[in-house]
């Protein structure tokens, strides 16, 4: 008989009977928070540090400790499935939208300009899937978070439109967000007492960086961006996350734990600066960028909502979560 005092309210439970709680919880309480009681987790010292400003410090923790998951053996793996995220859920999306609206000879379409659908279906949330891929995953799909830290930000975006010509690949930030995991590989393979100290900090920091993601979404500019932002960030969580599905499935044959793809259908919260960013480098995109901001900040809360639980629910569906649980 377990000597573990039980729960006055079951909290953790209750998150865990949804697909992805931990995170998807948080992550509602803290845009709620973040959008009506902005000043209350402005208030300094460690209440601001930990649920407002943690989400970077506490995401670099888990990309360090899942680097120390990965040895020489499975480096290879790692690879394998970054180069397959980074394929179905930016290369061809991207070359598909603009394909589709060079036919048509427009910039917009339905009220929806082409710098807001690439924004939204070129950029993934790299928390999400740590996130997703440390509840359900291994090591290799926790490494596979590099394809977030190549596709995260303007570039390929402004690589797509191709007008700018100033579109250039951020290598300092690339590589800044890629140190902590090299390092986290090279104490882990010098010394697996560490691999074993830092295994369950996924499990820690998850819906601590999750609640502070939260705040930086305001869901005024999601009501601002209407049904169309919500509706885009819809079909495009679900089209994005079968590609990478499928990606899994066929091409790097996970069987039962496939469904992990549908994980990358998501869209990155500082995304929403994206269109901003784009138009100070073409200025033929400033008319677009209100709408295309409201449309973004609306696409990553639902898309933070939908792809977990689209993950959750198709491993579960295909026996891969209750596999995982019994090895």
């Amino acid at each position: 008989m377990s000597d573990q005092p039980k729960a006055i309210v079951p909290l953790y439970d209750l998150m865990n009977k949804i697909p992805g709680g931990t995170m998807v919880i948080p992550l509602i309480l803290g845009s709620i928070f973040g959008t009506f009681a902005p000043d209350l987790l402005n208030i300094g010292s460690f209440t601001t540090a930990l649920f407002k400003t943690s989400s970077t410090a506490l995401i670099a923790l888990l990309i360090f400790a899942t680097g120390m998951q990965i040895t020489v053996k499975s480096s290879g793996p790692v690879l394998a499935h970054t180069g397959v995220i980074l394929l179905f859920k930016t290369i061809v999306p991207g070359i598909l939208i603009v394909a589709l609206f060079k036919a048509l000879g427009t910039n917009a379409m339905l009220g929806v300009s082409i710098l807001s659908i690439l924004t939204i279906a070129c950029n993934s949330n790299g928390g999400i899937w740590l996130a997703v891929a440390g509840k359900y995953g291994n090591s290799t799909d926790r490494g596979a978070y590099i394809a977030s830290a190549v596709n995260d930000g303007p570039f390929f975006v402004m690589l797509f439109l191709g007008v700018s010509g100033i579109a250039s690949i951020p290598v300092t930030l690339i590589i800044a967000a890629v140190v902590p995991l090299i390092i986290g590989m090279i104490v882990g393979n010098l010394d697996p007492k560490w691999t074993d100290l830092l295994r369950p900090t996924g499990a820690i920091v998850i819906p601590f960086f999750s609640f502070s993601l939260g705040t930086g979404i305001n869901l005024f500019a999601i009501v601002t961006g209407g049904a169309t932002g919500l509706i885009l960030g819809l079909i495009l969580t679900v089209l994005t996350g079968l590609m990478c599905y499928a990606g899994y499935k066929y091409i790097l044959r996970r069987g039962n734990m496939s469904g992990m793809g549908f994980a990358a259908g998501t869209t990155a919260g500082n995304a929403i600066i994206t269109p901003e960013i784009v138009a100070q480098a073409d200025p033929a995109m400033a008319p677009f960028v209100q709408t295309a901001t409201a449309q973004v900040a609306a696409a990553v809360l639902v898309s933070a909502i939908v792809a977990p639980l689209l993950a959750a629910y198709v491993m579960k569906k295909q026996g891969g979560i209750k596999a995982e649980a019994e090895a």
